[in-house]
């Protein structure tokens, strides 16, 4: 049947207006809008509006690139400032934490299943298969919920949290598909083979990573186009030739582009924050395209039959598992209290990656694959419904809030300024008080740290000198070296700021 394609720009675009009309509504009332993403694909899907959508091979490949710019995307918007205190437990967390999970989830839902379903008596190895489809905690769901909360978190765990959501996702890729092979073996599995071939791939996506987030820097620095917009175009194809070249080592793809991009991301380059703002809007596109693909792809009838051992599986995870394997790979850190441990532990959501990784028993045709993607399936709807929408609050009862920074997002100013720039800009609308002692600019009580840097009357900009006379309600961009002396700003001109929520 052949389909136009102007119906298919038409459905597209339906498609996209809900998930974004469902994300204004999770800004609004707390739930996660990756949950409604996936929700609106399922509404769109058989059993709702009736779209048929079962095209596996598709849906791995828009899967793939997806997670392969969210990575990338994670890894630029990570700082080495704001990980460094924490990379040792990050690291332990991405790879001993995922496999412990994937271990204590496999045994004990083997064991239970074998207790108490005999219906869903599924053998060993596809119980640790169905565990390391769901070992890693979702880098779209962390991202997304920890940045559109506002979440402001103490003793480090917001860069802890982000760096292992980042990092621990090729472990468990490797996890799956070693097992995959395993059970495509029969029964004479190499398990020293599948156990060399994980550290192999590991080793060699991080050095090349590592290499080649090097060699794109040195390219992007001395590769003069004449034409801006190309930047963030030019680092796209880095992106994907870290994954791809890495694939083609026999290396993994997912890890080498988090680095690659954590590489880049940390040092100057031409254009740098047009390209972050790029990757930023590509991410988000990429993350609903993707949730939409995975809720087309379930049919909501055949999670029914699921619903109990899909209940137990996220019971395992959310209350044994995850607690267990955090709580064990950061014993050696004793700074590290009780409280912190038990969020990390909260923190272990789950999204799209154990459903894209739950796709690839599908694509090997191994047995009972369909079962283990209705349970994955389920365990994500679950991990985003109990987990991700009560983040704010687990913060709250643990004490684990800290003071967030004062807003200090331009909306009269439509300027941008580098990372590396260690200033903090603010916009500032002139009340009387503030012009008490006289209306030039010089006469403001500015502390010696603060430079107005425009003013913005009646839609005209323009940029001030002391001589400048200032009336009420004049815009003033200004910037500042810190929060303190932002703080300071205010406080002279009489202005009740309030910090970001």
């Amino acid at each position: 049947m052949n389909i136009q394609i102007e119906l298919i720009l038409l459905g597209l675009s339906f498609l996209f207006l809900l998930s974004i009309m469902a994300g204004k509504i999770s800004s609004k009332y707390g739930v996660p809008a990756l949950l409604l993403f996936l929700s609106v694909g399922m509404l769109c899907g058989v059993d709702g509006l009736g779209l048929k959508f079962d095209n596996i091979p598709l849906a791995q490949t828009i899967s793939t690139v997806a997670l392969c710019i969210i990575l990338f995307d994670g890894g630029m918007n990570t700082r080495f400032d704001e990980i460094r205190p924490v990379v040792k437990q990050g690291t332990i967390l991405a790879t001993v934490g995922v496999f412990l999970t994937f271990v204590i989830t496999g045994f004990l839902g083997w064991w239970i299943f074998g207790l108490t379903m005999k219906f869903a008596g599924i053998g060993l190895l596809t119980s640790l298969l169905l565990a390391a489809t769901m070992s890693s905690t979702d880098s779209a769901s962390v991202f997304s919920i920890l940045r559109s909360k506002g979440l402001h978190l103490k003793n480090n765990l917001r860069p802890l949290l982000e760096l292992e959501s980042g990092s621990n996702d090729p472990m468990a890729y490797v996890l799956v598909i070693t097992l995959i092979d395993l059970i495509k073996m029969g029964s004479a599995p190499n398990y020293w083979l599948a156990a060399g071939m994980l550290l192999l791939q590991l080793c060699i996506g991080a050095v090349a990573g590592f290499a080649f987030g090097k060699l794109a820097l040195y390219i992007i620095n001395r590769l003069k186009l004449g034409n801006a917009s190309l930047y963030p175009i030019l680092v796209l194809t880095f992106c994907i030739f870290i994954f791809s070249a890495t694939y083609f080592m026999k290396g993994n793809g997912y890890l080498a582009v988090y680095i690659g991009g954590l590489i880049i991301g940390n040092h100057s380059f031409q254009h740098k924050r047009s390209t972050i703002n790029f990757f930023d809007g590509l991410t988000w596109l990429f993350q609903l395209l993707m949730f939409l693909t995975l809720g087309l792809l379930v049919n909501p009838h055949e999670l029914m039959p699921v619903i109990v051992p899909g209940l137990i599986i996220s019971f395992l995870m959310i209350f044994v598992s995850r607690p267990i394997s955090v709580f064990l790979c950061l014993l050696p850190f004793r700074k590290m209290g009780v409280r912190d441990k038990i969020y990390v532990s909260w923190c272990g959501l789950r999204g799209a990656v154990p459903i894209i990784f739950a796709i690839l028993p599908l694509a090997a045709d191994v047995p009972d694959a369909r079962f283990i993607f209705n349970i994955v399936f389920f365990c994500t709807l679950v991990s985003l419904l109990v987990q991700g929408t009560s983040l704010p609050m687990m913060a709250r009862l643990l004490n684990l809030n800290d003071t967030p920074p004062l807003n200090s997002e331009l909306e009269e100013f439509d300027v941008d300024f580098s990372d590396d720039i260690k200033s903090v800009t603010s916009e500032i609308s002139l009340t009387e008080k503030a012009l008490e002692r006289g209306n030039h600019l010089m006469d403001l009580s500015l502390p010696d740290k603060t430079l107005v840097v425009m003013v913005k009357r009646n839609n005209k900009y323009f940029v001030p000198t002391g001589k400048t006379v200032l009336r009420e309600n004049d815009k003033l961009l200004i910037i500042t070296d810190d929060q303190d002396a932002l703080l300071a700003t205010y406080v002279s001109l009489g202005i009740n700021k309030k910090p970001e929520k």
